[in-house]
């Protein structure tokens, strides 16, 4: 047998050295996947990222200490905690990103079943402090369904303004579940009051509606001062208007997170100086065109049916909202829309698409888009309208693609957890949704819903 020497006094026979260095190669070329315990593999499933890369067949996702591990094809020598996901598409765990809730028990339930993972909760009429802190605490356990939780402030306005004027005074206390501001000079110490506590940023009024008798708009110098004092603090704010004249001012403070589109109506021949101003800002917008759809919602029973058939709300919510007096409030927005905004026949497509082809083009334009769908008022509903606003967003010809990463990846990055969430990449939270059917053909196949994950755990799901 011929020897080869080596640079020591030993000597390895060449088919012995090569068969060595054969099993060396083989061992480094061995995926890491195949010699661990994984708390959970999703195997051979079609993967949807959220980043808006292209969808990736038959790969196996592996999840360990609540993290996603590793993303590979391998052969899975596991044999216990695996899911089957042949045939079916894994997308990020959705995010609803313009949440108010009163009865949070019930909602967070919904939300998961619906795949919500985390919700943006952007004030409301009982979030004080303690109520922020019992939401955040449900939202970081894994065991009981609740998505995970990010909240604004609580909602800072001037007396007589959104939301006492549309709500009723009764429902707000200044102070604790609202700011009612009277001057510049008070404003910073209500930012530093809020500040203390791990808010996302602050929640700002600026509109003089959001429907008649139309009060004055917060003044420039107001605004101003809120986004000095939030930047003091590190924080963003989260403006809540209603028109152009509100988004230019918000624009003029350096606020780059508006939490509606609805009222928005961009000139993009014509109106130039405002869409490079937006251009410009870096900025994060939330659509909630589930608004519209909720005001005309009544007029259209077959959509309550459908809520109904879904088994997941109450039957007296449901019936609730059968009441006549619905019918005529949607009767006279139908109305207003017609002798006001001028639009001949109202219905669902033309109120929305020219909301979605202006958001269409934002978004291609490198506006972070972000959906959300201001639930907690009437026909806006916990976990399904979220479907309902990506079915909006392709009825405007959003694609899919388009559609999920603005409900996921955007959200994420908006909220500055990108890092952990909004993917479905190696080191993240494992917040997943295991789809029957593909999303990419039809966004409503975002309800064929067969797996809820969070923080690497099945949820359990209504009924």
């Amino acid at each position: 047998m011929l020897l080869q020497q080596t640079s020591s006094t030993s000597f390895i026979p060449i088919r012995m050295k090569y068969l060595f260095l054969f099993f060396c190669a083989f061992i480094a070329g061995c995926s890491a996947t195949q010699n661990e315990a994984f708390d959970l593999i999703i195997a051979n499933v079609n993967l949807i990222d959220g980043t808006g890369a292209d969808l990736m067949n038959n790969v196996n996702v592996y999840i360990k200490d609540n993290r996603i591990y590793a993303i590979d094809s391998n052969t899975i020598t596991q044999n216990k905690n695996i899911i089957e996901g042949k045939g079916k598409y894994l997308i990020p765990g959705l995010f609803d990103s313009h949440v108010h809730t009163t009865n949070y028990q019930e909602d967070f339930e919904r939300f998961i079943h619906f795949g919500v993972t985390s919700v943006f909760v952007t004030g409301g009429s009982k979030t004080t402090n303690e109520f922020y802190a019992k939401l955040r605490a449900l939202g970081e356990q894994d065991s009981i369904p609740a998505p995970r939780v990010f909240h604004t402030s609580q909602i800072l306005t001037m007396e007589g303004r959104h939301p006492a004027k549309t709500y009723g005074a009764s429902s707000w206390i200044d102070g604790e579940t609202v700011f009612n501001l009277r001057d510049t000079l008070q404003i910073e110490s209500v930012i530093n009051e809020v500040c203390q506590y791990p808010i996302v940023g602050i929640k700002l009024v600026v509109e003089d509606g959001p429907t008649p008798p139309f009060v004055d708009r917060m003044p420039q110098e107001f605004v101003n001062k809120v986004s000095k004092e939030a930047a003091k603090n590190g924080k963003e704010v989260f403006a809540h208007i209603s028109d152009n004249t509100e988004l230019s001012m918000v624009l003029k403070a350096n606020i780059t997170n508006i939490v509606h589109y609805v009222g928005i109506d961009l000139d993009f021949e014509n109106g130039q100086p405002l869409i490079d101003s937006i251009y410009q800002s870096d900025m994060s917008w939330i659509t909630t065109l589930m608004l519209e759809k909720s005001f005309i919602y009544p007029l259209y029973p077959e959509w309550i049916q459908y809520v109904e058939d879904l088994n997941v709300f109450n039957a007296d919510e449901i019936e609730r909202l059968k009441d006549s007096s619905y019918i005529g409030q949607a009767e006279q927005y139908v109305y207003l829309l017609k002798t006001v905004w001028g639009i001949e026949h109202p219905n669902l497509e033309n109120i929305i698409i020219p909301y979605v082809e202006e958001i269409n083009t934002l978004n291609q334009n490198g506006v972070n888009m972000v959906l959300g769908t201001d639930t907690g008022n009437n026909f806006v509903f916990p976990g399904y309208s979220l479907h309902e606003e990506m079915q909006l967003m392709e009825l405007g010809g959003i694609k899919p693609i388009d559609i999920i990463k603005m409900s996921t990846h955007n959200a994420a990055k908006m909220l500055d957890v990108l890092d952990t969430l909004g993917t479905i990449e190696e080191g993240k939270f494992a917040d997943m949704l295991l789809l029957d059917k593909n999303p990419l053909e039809s966004i409503s196949n975002s309800l064929s819903i067969n797996t809820v994950i969070k923080n690497g755990k099945i949820q359990k799901r209504i009924n």
